[in-house]
């Protein structure tokens, strides 16, 4: 077997991570923000410094970020835009930081990194995507010569020692699901899950954007754990971005003679990789309706059995793995599985990635041990909710998943308590929810996705999520009675009963858990129809106050010019034209504007 220093110059990303460095965070959220023409500027100053585009660091509240590394400092920067890159590149001459751009001089000094443990995202943010160098110099390959030295039966026992979990959102046993299709004889088929279509949630994005060779990398273990020579990494085509990097990345490997024939110079090891983009179907995360996509069909989900290890792609046996456990399958089989293990709760070793999003003062992607209480992640390392609000609760594991309200926040993030709770851990989103949100509206939100993204397959789904939808816009129009209350918990039973797969199965989790912990609001909304949160349009009524002094904005930004009055005379409302939609509320200057729910 041949060593990676004959493939890889080791060497050159060793001097590229230790010598005089400018990073800029490009991935998805970083570009959004404006990094782009803050790393082209920087690149064209030509300093004496290499000047390189990273993934995401995950504060995505911070971006854009900008790190300097020198022999003796290390400068992190947040919000770094384009206007701030002149004063950037002349403190590279005066070796002085940026005072007003300069948030820490080490990622450890950052509260937001302080009870994470990244053993996936180690290298997100820090390293160039593109750079097979310096992700080797950071211990690339470690986990894939590992594998080749031992026999793949032994590769799988050490994953089944880790007690590694799917991190698609259902956790089962990632051993078992390799032990099953490495029994089977013939062409196999490995497939990546980075089809996360969850909102709030970009897990899978970031990792493929910021560490592909990561994932490539556990790939190629999988595959020679099986005995797979055909793999897909199947994503949304809503991901430019990690498509791009990810076939870069393919390219690379292809060419330094890690993929195709005789991998590391072991004879017999062929594995192929290829992207395929979906069309952005959220019923393709499941395992049988993607198959079908991959194949070109459209994106139905299938009974089962068989199952994809008994029968998969174009009827040859299957193994799926989603981004986030491929990614630690690299992790174990190089830092190994005793290690590994140490981390997360009694059932669930090791770590999950956590998207951050909603009412929140630091969102961004986080990683921390399984069994971290909630608390923890939403006031230690995300801030807490914006200053004068209340935290309601948290929504975790989107559309399919639940509520979990604020006094529970010492509920541990594992697979077993969550679902308890009527939540799961999903793929990851963590949606954080204030007093200003309504949970009715919440749950109404979810079962409009749900009901959109349904394939329209089965009865149960199809037609139960939109009746669903109809009682739950009824609760928020204020037309609804105790009647449809206990008609929505029926349905929402029944759905969960009767449909086919795990889409319909979940759609109603959203409504039972707010039922549940938030019960109270729904009785307000049908018994006296109001809304406390103020969310719900129909239940809303905007009132001018003697405070008005006819300065004439409100009447100004009002889409139905439904308010009239005199210059320097007191502003009316018409009720009957009135939409509901608080541009006069949120515009006007003197607080003279009363929101009545």
């Amino acid at each position: 077997m041949k060593n990676i220093g004959e493939l890889i110059d080791v060497e050159a990303g060793k001097h590229q991570l230790q010598g005089n460095r400018v990073t800029v965070g490009v991935s998805t959220c970083g570009i959004s923000a404006g990094a782009q023409p803050t790393l082209e500027k920087i690149q064209k100053a030509d300093p004496a410094y290499l000047v390189d585009p990273v993934g995401c660091a995950g504060m995505c509240y911070n971006e854009p970020i900008v790190t300097v590394q020198t022999e003796n400092d290390f400068y992190v920067y947040a919000l770094a835009r384009e206007e701030h890159a002149e004063k950037i590149i002349s403190s590279l001459s005066e070796r002085k930081p940026v005072e007003e751009l300069l948030v820490a001089s080490s990622l450890g000094e950052i509260d937001f990194y302080a009870k994470q443990k990244r053993l996936i995202m180690e290298n997100c943010g820090k390293t160039n995507p593109q750079s097979i160098e310096q992700y080797a110099a950071s211990g690339g390959f470690k986990g894939l010569g590992n594998a080749l030295k031992t026999t793949p039966k032994n590769v799988i026992q050490q994953i089944k020692d880790a007690k590694l979990r799917g991190r698609g959102g259902a956790g089962f046993p990632t051993a078992v699901k390799w032990e099953f299709l490495a029994e089977k004889q013939g062409l196999k088929y490995l497939v990546c899950n980075g089809d996360e279509g969850d909102p709030g949630a970009f897990m899978n994005r970031t990792l493929l954007e910021s560490d592909p060779f990561r994932v490539l990398e556990g790939m190629i273990i999988a595959a020679y754990a099986t005995g797979c020579e055909k793999a897909f990494i199947y994503t949304r085509t809503e991901y430019p971005l990690a498509i791009s990097t990810a076939q870069k990345a393919i390219k690379t490997l292809y060419e330094k003679k890690l993929l195709g024939e005789d991998i590391l110079g072991v004879e017999g090891f062929t594995l192929d990789i290829k992207v395929m983009e979906g069309a952005g179907a959220f019923v393709c995360g499941e395992e049988t309706a993607l198959m079908n996509s991959v194949e070109g069909k459209r994106g139905y989900p299938m009974p089962r059995p068989p199952y994809p290890a008994q029968k998969g792609l174009w009827g040859h046996p299957t193994n799926i793995n989603n981004v986030g456990t491929l990614a630690h399958v690299t992790t174990i089989m190089s830092k190994g599985a005793e290690y590994y293990a140490q981390f997360g709760s009694v059932k669930s070793r090791g770590t999950k990635i956590i998207c951050l999003a909603g009412k929140i003062n630091r969102p961004g992607v986080i990683e921390v041990p399984i069994g971290t209480p909630l608390k923890d992640i939403v006031y230690d390392i995300g801030g807490g909710v914006p200053e004068d609000t209340q935290l309601k609760g948290v929504q975790s594991g989107g559309p399919a998943g639940g509520c979990i309200p604020a006094r529970l926040m010492d509920t541990p993030l594992d697979y077993e308590t969550l679902q308890e709770l009527g939540a799961i851990m999903g793929s990851g989103g963590l949606v954080v929810l204030n007093n200003q949100d309504c949970m009715v509206d919440v749950a109404r939100y979810f079962m409009n996705f749900t009901r959109q993204e349904s394939c329209g397959k089965c009865t149960p789904c199809r037609e139960g999520t939109t009746r669903l939808l109809e009682l739950l816009e009824k609760i928020t129009n204020g037309a609804a009675t105790k009647q449809d209350l206990r008609k929505i918990k029926k349905l929402s039973n029944f759905v969960v009963e009767c449909s086919l797969c795990g889409l319909g199965q979940n759609a109603p989790n959203p409504i039972l858990s707010t039922m549940n912990y938030f019960w109270g609001e729904y009785e307000k909304h049908v018994n006296e129809k109001t809304c406390e949160a103020g969310v719900c349009r129909n239940m809303i009524n905007y009132k001018i106050t003697e405070e008005c002094v006819g300065c004439g904005n409100c009447a100004r930004v009002c889409p139905v010019s439904a308010i009239s009055g005199q210059l320097k005379e007191k502003h009316e409302i018409n009720q009957k034209k009135c939409i509901k939609c608080g541009q006069c509320y949120e515009n006007c200057a003197f607080s003279a504007i009363e929101k009545n729910a």
